[in-house]
């Protein structure tokens, strides 16, 4: 079982706030550069999630580890090709072929294992391919989305308490901090398209505005789900990779989750609703 972190003696917020200064500038100049900078971004993040993961379901990374987090990366360099179908084969190739890896090293949950692969390779395609086809600006608003539902969640939980969201699995997180978090992705996210936009109309403006709310909805559930995935393994942190916030998969539970519904929309959609006009 992956150890638990201990509680640091600095101030948890100044941690997360140095944290973020450090780690949101470079994600943002990534999604800007693009093609390499970006990929190799997102190829290295999905290795280190990889990495905890295994770390959490089996408590150190063996052989098992390395099966997972090769498919992990071959499916974020297929993406980078432009084969995102093939990405998502091999993804799915790839969570068959650990859960056989699992079971015959003997490994606890070989499900767990498997479902690691599809839990960061989809997020991971899902990115690419949002950056290759409809530019940088969506996957700003993307990130800029997430950020700013945790930001307004955590302010408006601290600042204003009240009923617990779902006190079995994240006892902090409260209705005032979940509604605070779409109110301050509603915001962000209308801004940041108002801003950046050529053609602003009303009805572009409220989509977008619309979509980010959908963001913080998807971004607020994965940080759920995650929760849920420490209680199951009994762990407080992932890891104690960045300080004030854990592990990576700490940081970017909310982005896992908010990315492949954004993909969706984009595809069913034809790409419309996503243009950036």
């Amino acid at each position: 079982m992956a150890p638990a972190v201990a509680d640091r003696p600095i101030d948890g917020l100044l941690l997360r706030t140095l944290s973020a200064l450090v780690m949101a500038p470079l994600a943002v100049c990534a999604i800007v550069a693009g093609w390499p900078y970006f990929h190799t971004v997102i190829g290295i993040g999905g290795a280190i999630l990889a990495w905890e993961w295994a770390r959490l379901c089996g408590g150190e990374f063996t052989e098992t580890g390395w099966v997972l987090l090769g498919a992990v990366v071959a499916a974020v360099v297929a993406a980078s090709l432009g084969m995102e179908l093939e990405a998502m084969g091999v993804a799915a190739v790839g969570a068959l072929a650990i859960y056989q890896v699992a079971l015959s090293h003997r490994r606890p949950e070989p499900s767990w294992f498997s479902l690691g692969v599809l839990y960061f390779a989809i997020p991971s395609i899902a990115l690419i391919w949002l950056r290759a086809d409809f530019g940088a600006n969506p996957v700003l608003w993307l990130f800029l989305s997430v950020w700013a539902t945790d930001v307004g969640a955590y302010v408006a939980g601290r600042a204003i308490g009240g009923p617990k969201l779902a006190p079995q699995l994240s006892p902090n997180k409260t209705w005032a901090g979940f509604y605070g978090g779409i109110a301050a992705a509603a915001v962000t996210g209308g801004l940041f398209f108002w801003l950046t936009a050529g053609s602003i109309t009303l009805a572009r403006l409220s989509l977008w505005a619309g979509l980010s709310v959908l963001v913080a909805i998807f971004s607020q559930g994965g940080d759920l789900a995650e929760s849920a995935i420490k209680r199951r393994f009994k762990v407080k942190d992932t890891s104690g990779l960045i300080p004030g916030h854990g592990g990576l998969f700490d940081r970017v539970d909310g982005l896992l989750a908010a990315a492949p519904m954004v993909a969706l929309i984009g595809f069913a959609s034809g790409g419309d609703v996503l243009a950036w006009r």
